[in-house]
């Protein structure tokens, strides 16, 4: 992958996270994995933030942890980093849920967004900066 080249989600892909309280990682799926061009071992224990692009506003990422640290669930359009210095933008749904040690923790479950969404959602977020 060359630096900040798009990767474009396959129609089926299912990207697939789980972070403690923290935001650091504690599980991910294997398209995860490859869409962002990690190894699990390289990212587990790690923040989630690993894959955030300077392009997503922080009022995204306030209006999340906001939702989710009152227990519900948010949805919303994000563009993230690949490992090598590329992109990638997904449509997530981040579900707060207490595991059974009773620790708070957060599924996060990603789609691929329309090519309109990602035009949408990309020229929104250059104004929220």
């Amino acid at each position: 992958m060359a630096l900040n080249q798009e990767t474009i989600l396959n129609d089926d892909s299912f990207l697939v996270s789980e972070t403690d309280s923290k935001g650091n990682i504690i599980f991910a799926n294997d398209e995860f994995c490859r869409v962002a061009e990690y190894k699990l071992d390289e990212i587990i224990g790690k923040p989630h933030n690993i894959v955030r692009n300077k392009d997503m506003p922080k009022a995204a990422f306030a209006d999340l942890w906001d939702t989710i640290k009152q227990g519900k669930v948010w949805n919303g359009f994000v563009k993230n980093n690949t490992k090598s210095g590329g992109f990638y933008w997904v449509f997530a749904t981040v579900y707060p849920f207490t595991n059974e040690k009773n620790e708070q923790c957060y599924l996060s479950c990603r789609r691929k967004p329309s090519s309109d969404e990602v035009q949408k959602y990309g020229e929104l977020y250059k104004t929220m900066h």
